[in-house]
């Protein structure tokens, strides 16, 4: 998480909504990731996905099959799907986000029946992962309108 969380810093250091991600693979971290929809324009630009990408070209592969994807922020529905489509075999996130999270919206494709791929999701409590947040956004409210 601690990988996660630096570059979540690194995406608010850019303007961008502050989530990292890293895809660990044997103890090895394999990708990383932070947001950068506002740099890119680029509506898939979030961290999760980023991570997978670079954990798919390191390991030569799409199948994350034997591989952890850590995130400071609860995955959103698009890249908890894309965990599934990745194949990995757990997610694991820092904060929960109760507007755009897909467990707290309801969507756990992750333990779908009807899906050919199921994975753990668990949540371990950061309170930097969800300050660095708070701290994002209270700093964006007291700039003003854009």
């Amino acid at each position: 998480m601690a990988e996660a969380l630096r570059l979540a810093h690194q995406a608010a250091s850019e303007d961008e909504v502050p989530v990292g991600a890293v895809v660990v693979h044997q103890g090895k971290v394999v990708g990383r990731g932070y947001n950068r929809r506002e740099s890119d324009q680029d509506p898939l630009g979030h961290a999760e996905l980023m991570a997978i990408r670079e954990a798919a070209r390191s390991l030569g592969s799409w199948r994350l099959m034997d591989c952890v994807l850590v995130v400071t922020l609860e995955p959103c529905p698009m890249c908890l799907s894309a965990a599934q489509q990745a194949r990995v075999s757990q997610v694991v996130f820092g904060a929960n986000d109760p507007k755009g999270g897909a467990l707290s919206l309801g969507y756990r494709v992750h333990e779908d029946p009807r899906t050919n791929h199921r994975f753990r999701v668990e949540l371990e409590e950061n309170a930097e992962c969800s300050q660095v947040l708070r701290d994002f956004f209270k700093k964006k409210r007291a700039a003003g309108p854009v």
